[in-house]
């Protein structure tokens, strides 16, 4: 769980109050925050969480929730009232449960299929029976669907890897833990991971095979992850590269299986063998489980307004890989949001919609249902215009105030949170206050540092402004300090170094605000407008955007369109 960008998504689903980052936390064996080497805005916490674990956790949290009914079985139709909205679910085994909402998180299940090679069966992962009637019945009711693809690598028997050949890739020693409500201090690592890499043999394996993979014989018909792709997908794509890395994770403390992350594949079972005992330390690897693509059905993400329900069915919410997104924490932050603006919807109260510069969710959806996708949409730092705003790090600053207004975040927990923030905006003042004479001492410190001594007086803040000086460190010389958390000291230190380039982000922010602000009539008729180009009639006509700044996004508008639009509006 986590990882570039995605490690943000899970911080900001705890900061709203949702239970993934707690889970993760309970069920987490090593935690590594990666990029420290760059800028605050990229670092990403990512954890090798034991799979069944979680699994027990997570259910087990779903049971204990007040006011939710956990029911098991397999939903085939949706049905809709005569105004179009949704009436009730039906169950195979025809069982009717009335509601007013129901949101769609079929994950790769969906009319799903597994490709080994030249074998394939209707399945879902892990052997699962796929959604099969409910692909047909929710094409009935007039949501459009589209095939994607992805894939899972090879599990191996921890006993037959020779670790020796390895390189190991050691937890952090000081952990950053997903929930804020997690104390860092209970936290351990509990196991190592190791990287290997593929080789000139493997790539051969590969080439001499190519005729036998589905992926480009033309047996597999959906669209793959770009960022995400299966080893011959890699190996063919980069032929350039000598080798590629691949990682070795512990599914868990419970059992041998080891996860070959980067080596997910579609090739034959033999062929698989084969790439396998190629790898350094996996020449003896026993496989537990083949790697195998699988393909499903999802929808577009076009027909969903930003509250994740569908425009032409009222009541009928998308999330997760239903809407053409990979991986969990994008899934885990979709139906978080659909089931907040579910509830409000039935509440009879505004819904919650989190624009781009707010957080990586905003990001995540308003990429979704403005510009939809034509693969598995994948987050990353470089699709927030705003990443140095949204780090990983503030995420509660900026979203535990919406958390608390919902109703997800308690009472005691919003407390804490008051007193975090009143602690960094005193000790942020008070460094602004604070001015260091150009003694002995302070000079001596500065040189220490790396950093130029000084001749006159300087602010606490302008000092830690400086490349080579830390909040840490000038402890050394602010005999004034008290002791304050980790955490506070932190954004303290962060708001206070990059302060010039926040404060330009703030301004882009607000410009962006202000676009959002202008909103669109839900009933325009963008064909009588004149001036507007036949692309940008279609365009509007179908995504129906809610704001100006929405309709500036969309693939297709044109600056000048949206300067008729506004003229339009103004009139």
């Amino acid at each position: 769980i986590g990882g570039t960008a995605k490690g943000h998504l899970v911080r900001e689903i705890d900061a709203l109050g949702g239970e993934m980052g707690r889970a993760a936390d309970a069920a987490c064996i090593q935690y590594r925050l990666l990029n420290r080497g760059k800028g605050p805005a990229v670092h990403s916490l990512r954890a090798q969480i034991d799979r069944r674990d979680y699994q027990a956790e997570m259910k087990h949290r779903l049971e204990l929730e007040p006011g939710l009914d956990v029911r098991q079985g397999e939903i085939v139709d949706v049905r809709l009232d005569g105004s179009g909205c949704v009436r009730s679910v039906i169950t195979r085994t025809g069982a009717e449960f009335l509601c007013r909402a129901a949101i769609i998180a079929t994950g790769t299940y969906l009319k799903s299929r597994i490709i080994i090679g030249e074998f394939s069966q209707e399945s879902g992962p892990d052997g699962v029976f796929p959604a099969t009637e409910l692909s047909r019945n929710l094409r009935n009711i007039g949501v459009e669907l589209r095939r994607f693809k992805t894939g899972t690598p090879p599990r191996i028997n921890r006993r037959s890897i020779d670790f020796s050949k390895l390189e190991e890739q050691p937890g952090d020693e000081s952990i950053t833990p997903f929930s804020f409500e997690t104390d860092p201090e209970g936290l351990q690592n509990q196991i190592c991971c190791h990287i290997t890499y593929t080789n000139a043999n493997t790539h051969k394996i590969i080439n001499d095979n190519l005729h036998r993979s589905p992926l480009f014989g033309g047996d597999i018909t959906g669209i793959g992850p770009r960022y995400c792709p299966s080893i011959e997908d890699k190996v063919v794509r980069f032929a350039d590269k000598d080798r590629h890395q691949l990682f070795v994770e512990p599914m868990g403390l419970k059992t041998e299986e080891i996860y070959l992350q980067g080596f997910s594949s579609s090739m034959p079972e033999d062929v698989q063998i084969y790439m396998i005992h190629s790898l350094p330390g996996f020449e003896n690897a026993q496989v537990m489980r083949n790697a195998y693509a699988i393909e499903y059905d999802c929808a577009d993400p076009l027909q969903l307004y930003p509250t994740l329900e569908f425009k032409k069915i009222g009541g009928l919410y998308g999330a997760g890989q239903f809407n053409g997104t990979s991986g969990y924490e994008e899934a885990a932050a979709q139906g978080l949001i659909a089931g907040i603006n579910a509830a409000l919807k039935l509440k009879g109260r505004e819904p919650f919609i989190l624009d781009r510069s707010e957080a990586y969710i905003g990001t995540l959806i308003d990429d979704l249902v403005t510009k939809g996708t034509n693969e598995p949409y994948r987050m990353m730092t470089s699709r927030s215009e705003y990443r140095l705003l949204l780090r990983q790090d503030n995420a509660d600053l900026r979203l535990t105030e919406y958390g608390y207004d919902i109703g997800l975040i308690s009472s005691e927990r919003y407390s804490k949170f008051l007193t975090k923030k009143r602690l960094i905006e005193e000790e942020k003042a008070r460094l602004e206050k604070l001015v260091f004479p150009p003694s002995k001492e302070v000079c001596a410190f500065l040189e220490s540092c790396g950093s130029t001594p000084i001749t006159t007086g300087v602010r606490a803040s302008e000092l830690l402004k400086r490349p080579n000086v830390t909040y840490e460190a000038m402890a050394a010389i602010d005999k004034e300090r008290e002791s304050l958390p980790e955490d506070v000291k932190e954004q303290v230190e962060i708001t206070v170094k990059y302060e010039g380039y926040i404060n330009r982000q703030i301004k882009q922010a607000e410009q962006f605000k202000r676009l959002e602000s202008k909103k669109i009539p839900e009933d325009i008729d963008y064909e009588s407008i004149d001036g507007l180009r036949l692309e940008a009639r279609q365009k509007l006509s179908k995504i129906r955007p809610a704001s100006i700044g929405q309709a500036s996004r969309i693939s297709g508008v044109s600056p000048a369109d949206v300067s008729v639009l506004m003229v339009y509006l103004k009139k």
